[in-house]
This record gives C-alpha cells, structure tokens and sequence, in this order.
C-alpha cells in the first residue's frame, strides 16, 4: 500500500504533525513558566533563605526577595496566554521571549558591574543568567515550531 500518494493520508499526517509541534511549543513554554513560578513560590513562601545570596539580611531583605517573588508571577502572565495556543497567542510568546531576552541582558550588566568581592552575590546573578538564556533558547525554538 502505497500511503504517500493518498491524499487524505498525507493530510491527516500533516494535521497530525502539527499539533504535535504545537504541543511541544506548549511543552517548552509550560516548563520555563513552571521554573518561574516555583522560583516565585519560594521566594514568597522562604525568603529568608534566599536574602544572604543578595546581601541582604532581616526584615528588609525578606521584603525584597517577596518583591522578587511577585514580579516573576506578575511577569508570567503573557507565558500562560501563550502556552494556551503558542500559534494563535503569538504575540504573547514574542512578549515573553523579549522578557526573557530583556532579564538576560540586564542580569548580565548587572554582572559584569559587580566587583569581584561579591562572590555569593555574582554567583546567584550567574544562576539567573542561566536559566534566563536556556529559557530564551526554549522559547525561541517554540516560536518556530
């Protein structure tokens, strides 16, 4: 049987390839918004362990990383719109890759203005600057899925 030649096979093939792209971009975007919100969690839930890693100590420090908290959920929003249809919510992915682009760059600044003393500081910088650059390679590659 020759299935190639059959229309209708090749178009449910398609049909089929496609929503398994769509479901892969929904993949990648899902697992760096649900890094975001767990970093978000905890930073609600526990900053004060996470306030040393900035230099920041007591009840300012712990206001701080809650802040932090809020912002990542705040910042997450445009991911969920987009992770619900990544082709139809385009314009929502495109917001969360620049997002994610702008975090990157920023982080990196932020970085390479640090002197050399803030040791722990530089090294908590460093993990945003990780996961910010994976999430943006993830994003983009489900923009072109």
């Amino acid at each position: 049987m020759f299935i190639f030649g059959n229309p209708v096979i090749t178009y449910q093939m398609q049909i089929a390839e496609s929503k398994m792209r769509v479901w892969l971009a929904r993949f990648l975007i899902i697992a760096v918004m649900l890094i975001n919100v767990q970093c978000a969690l905890i930073f609600l839930i526990a900053p004060s362990w996470f306030a040393p890693s900035y230099e920041l100590n007591g009840e300012v420090g712990d206001a701080v990383i809650r802040a932090f908290g809020v912002l990542f959920l705040m910042w997450n929003v445009p991911y969920v719109v987009a992770a619900w249809n990544p082709r139809r919510h385009r314009v929502s992915l495109w917001q969360a890759i620049m997002m994610q682009a702008i975090g990157l760059i920023g982080e990196t600044g932020i970085l390479l203005s640090l002197s050399s003393s803030h040791l722990i500081l530089r090294g908590s910088i460093f993990r945003f600057i990780v996961f910010d650059g994976a999430g943006l390679i993830a994003l983009i590659v489900a923009l072109f899925l």
